[in-house]
């Protein structure tokens, strides 16, 4: 599916191939497309916005300093996001400031024991949604999400990613997506219902 641009210009793969051969122009557009997505999917993460931005500003100085032996990408969303996401883990991890390997891998208690987004982070995610009052809803209901499920949701959803895409970038099965996506869909039909009844 393709997703929607804010200007008329050369896609993604093309900008990709231009940087490559060293086109700056290129490379800031490259920037300018995908550093809110990246800066978004990190908050999934982490909820320290100074390292975030480091971390994608050093992604983007390394991707420039070898862009000569960078490979061609058919989905230099799909590089981006799984390049950004292995430098922030990186990072948390030696910092000591995310769960064990094996909660990340199981998803197991990650939604109690590591900071969801911000407010403004599911607001923006939301905000092309025409009824403020399911907007209220929804991201009340996002934040009650564990995160592996608010992750797959976020990846399906807002990154029009594909089942195998999800996999690939989260290390699970199919299945493993298949269950966290009908598990959130679940939970988000509950607590949108359990939001209305209280309001």
């Amino acid at each position: 599916m393709a997703r929607s641009r804010t200007q008329i210009g050369p896609d993604d793969e093309t900008l990709w191939n231009l940087f490559r051969s060293g086109d700056e122009n290129a490379f800031a557009r490259l920037y300018q497309n995908y550093v809110q997505t990246l800066y978004h999917y990190c908050a999934h993460f982490a909820t320290d916005r100074a390292l975030i931005k480091d971390c994608i500003h050093d992604l983007f100085v390394e991707l420039w300093k070898h862009r000569t032996t960078i490979g061609p990408t058919t989905s230099v969303r799909f590089y981006l996001m799984a390049s950004i996401k292995r430098k922030l883990v990186r990072h948390l991890t030696a910092e000591q400031k995310l769960v064990s390997q094996d909660d990340m891998v199981n998803g197991r208690r990650v939604g109690d024991t590591l900071p969801g987004a911000d407010p403004s982070h599911e607001n923006l995610l939301i905000a092309h949604e025409e009824d403020s009052f399911m907007n209220d809803c929804l991201h009340q209901a996002l934040e009650k999400l564990p995160r592996r499920q608010r992750e797959a949701v976020h990846l399906r959803y807002f990154q029009n990613m594909s089942n195998e895409e999800i996999s690939a970038l989260m290390h699970i099965n199919i299945q493993s997506v298949y269950n966290l996506i009908f598990g959130a869909m679940s939970n988000l039909k509950r607590y949108v219902t359990l939001e209305n009844v209280s309001l």
